[in-house]
């Protein structure tokens, strides 16, 4: 939390109380799934007689509220519990009175005490700044989901595979899976779709997160450690890559990292080209790879044997295309 505070987003406090409708259009990825939630039995309201199941309808509506005092340029978030009922729940099992339960009963009640992981979830709308002499405004976009996730990522120590994904709620082309290196999701990112857009009646190109903390906390990471400082020069080597438009970039940086060895230290995309000179459903991609060895000076033959080693792995995994 407190990283995304001091990154510039404010933190909020929502209701944990929502509908069926939200716990099902912001839980289930494709529509029409069931989403088994927790009933209330005395609701404060009628439409909102669920436990949620996500972050993010509190959410929604703390910035629907925000928008309608006239606040435009809003980074919004909130860590909080969720509910998922387990099977036992609404056990009919009544405790005798007037003693202590056995611990045969408290046991089958406890068991019916809903799951209730801690999510971080976030919104934003609008710009990071209003336009000044000589500066323009900035719009948030996809890019500012995917950044606070990264932080919350880098705060534990966990690293976060993020794939392209599709959710009902998020925009077809604009969503971005949120997985551990074992593959378990945790989490979505992305831009909100435009139909749920134009219901809700929020801001265009508005983006959102949500991520399981709970479950991130219990990946098994080694201690974050410093890199160490090394001494000897680094060797810097850039590659182009044809590959299709449908490739998520990061997929292609991974291979390339994967294929360089130890001698990387560090990756960075630089251009993204589709135009003039590529064929329709293709991008290029250029990376700049830094190569650099903890006891000696490389030599460019080793660096370049690295780079192609690298080009190798993408080539096998997306018939990468390097071009000259």
């Amino acid at each position: 939390m407190d990283a995304l505070a001091a990154s510039g987003m404010t933190e909020v406090f929502a209701y944990p109380f929502v509908s069926a409708d939200e716990n099902a259009r912001w839980v289930a990825p494709v529509a029409g799934e069931q989403v088994a939630s927790v009933r209330l039995v005395n609701p404060i309201s009628s439409a909102q007689g669920w436990m949620r199941r996500s972050l993010l309808p509190g959410l929604v509506g703390v910035l629907k509220r925000n928008l309608s005092r006239g606040f435009k340029n809003l980074a919004i978030f909130e860590a909080g519990r969720v509910f998922i009922p387990r099977p036992q729940h609404g056990s009919a099992l009544k405790p005798p009175l007037g003693q202590r339960p056995s611990d045969e009963v408290l046991a089958e009640l406890n068991a019916g005490i809903p799951e209730q992981p801690i999510h971080m979830g976030g919104l934003f709308t609008g710009a990071e700044h209003d336009p000044m002499p000589g500066t323009q405004a900035r719009p948030y976009d996809w890019r500012d989901a995917l950044d606070a996730v990264r932080l919350i990522a880098d705060a534990v120590g966990v690293e976060l595979v993020i794939v392209q994904g599709t959710h009902q709620a998020f925009h077809p082309g604009r969503t971005a899976r949120l997985c551990t290196v074992e593959g378990e999701t945790v989490g979505f990112a992305g831009e909100l779709h435009p139909k749920l857009l134009q219901t809700e009646n929020l801001p265009e190109r508005t983006c959102a997160f949500e991520l399981d903390f709970t479950a991130l906390l219990d990946v098994k990471a080694p201690a974050p450690q410093a890199a160490p400082i090394y001494g000897f020069p680094a060797a810097t080597q850039d590659v182009a890559l044809l590959v299709d438009a449908s490739v998520p970039v990061a997929e292609v940086s991974r291979a390339l990292r994967e294929g360089a060895g130890e001698l990387l230290e560090d990756i960075r995309v630089f251009d993204d080209y589709r135009g003039a000179g590529i064929e329709p459903g293709k991008k290029s991609l250029a990376f700049a790879l830094r190569f650099r060895a903890p006891d000696r000076t490389l030599t460019a033959e080793e660096a370049s044997a690295s780079r192609e080693a690298a080009v190798a792995v993408a080539t096998e995994r997306f018939g990468a295309v390097a071009r000259v």
